[in-house]
């Protein structure tokens, strides 16, 4: 299923650059993150990276920049570079505060580091926990805000935790 969603991507990609009234500037960034998503759907993540900061270089619209910043985040997230990931997923919302999926990788990072933190025996890592877990809500709240129907495990986490707040 993957693969025929790829292509018709590719398909429907290609008739868009030819079609839609655009500059060459930005056919070439469309071009570069096309590639990009191509190269990131197949796992090879270096790739993908190399065509995003092409992609990045040339174009200038800030909604397109923020999702070709958001799966450079992606990438970093998913190969264990969390610093980077959580980088990468702020410039995202800084150039389009509209990214639930942003502020939910980010709470998941923060969540995932609180774990990590409740396993060492030391009052200084317990103190560190609870404010990375406070964190993580803050951004769950904000995505739950922008996609109300999205992330039910994180809306039940809060509410369980009693950090959710209805409005």
């Amino acid at each position: 299923m993957g693969n025929f969603i790829d292509k018709t991507f590719t398909v429907i990609a290609d008739i868009l650059l030819k079609v839609l009234p655009a500059s060459k500037q930005e056919k070439q960034a469309f071009s570069y993150y096309r590639a990009g998503m191509s190269a990131q759907g197949k796992g090879r993540y270096a790739e993908a990276l190399r065509n995003y900061y092409e992609a990045l270089q040339v174009e200038e619209d800030p909604y397109d920049r923020s999702y070709t910043l958001y799966n450079i985040g992606l990438i970093y997230g998913n190969t264990g570079k969390y610093t980077q990931a959580l980088e990468f997923y702020h410039q995202a919302l800084a150039l389009n505060s509209n990214l639930p999926q942003a502020l939910n990788n980010i709470a998941v990072i923060y969540h995932s580091q609180a774990l990590r933190a409740q396993t060492f025996d030391d009052d200084e890592y317990i103190d560190l926990s609870k404010e990375l877990f406070d964190k993580a809500a803050e951004y769950w709240i904000q995505a739950l805000k922008l996609a109300p129907d999205n992330y039910p495990g994180a809306r039940n986490w809060l509410k369980v935790t009693g950090r959710f707040m209805d409005s």
